[in-house]
């Protein structure tokens, strides 16, 4: 009788193992995707006294389920990052807009917006950089 339970336990974990790897890979994993069009922007030359600047950095959903961004930050205050607050479907564009106030900093610059979300990546940086010439 003792030989008999490891036969029997070989013998199941034959015949259910292949059926449990079935089922796993019937399961099918939808992910949403966040693919930008680019991730550096350079201003240039911008006036210290003209007044903030924006960018628009353009991504795509391009996953197979929709996106959702938990959040756009920005290092500091003179960098201000706007986002979509609806979920973007698979095959769809999406816009992150970031707006840099040049007053009172004069000189280059490059500022970093880190945005998360559910996609493949779950963390993009975006990069904004520029020379503010200084007010007369």
């Amino acid at each position: 009788m003792k030989r008999v339970f490891p036969i029997i336990t070989l013998v199941l974990c034959c015949v259910l193992s292949p059926a449990f790897s079935f089922i796993a890979s019937a399961e099918k994993t939808e992910k949403a995707g966040m693919k930008f069009k680019e991730t550096v922007f350079d201003f240039g030359n911008i006036k210290e006294n003209g007044g903030p600047v924006t960018h628009e950095f353009v991504f795509e959903n391009d996953g197979d389920a929709p996106l959702v961004i938990n959040s756009a930050r920005a290092e500091c205050g003179c960098t201000k990052p706007e986002y979509p607050q609806q979920a973007i479907a698979p095959g769809k564009t999406g816009v992150i807009k970031v707006t840099y106030n040049p007053l009172g900093r004069p000189g280059g610059f490059t500022k970093n917006v880190v945005i998360r979300s559910n996609g493949n990546p779950g963390k993009v940086s975006l990069k904004i950089r520029g020379t503010v010439i200084p007010k007369k």
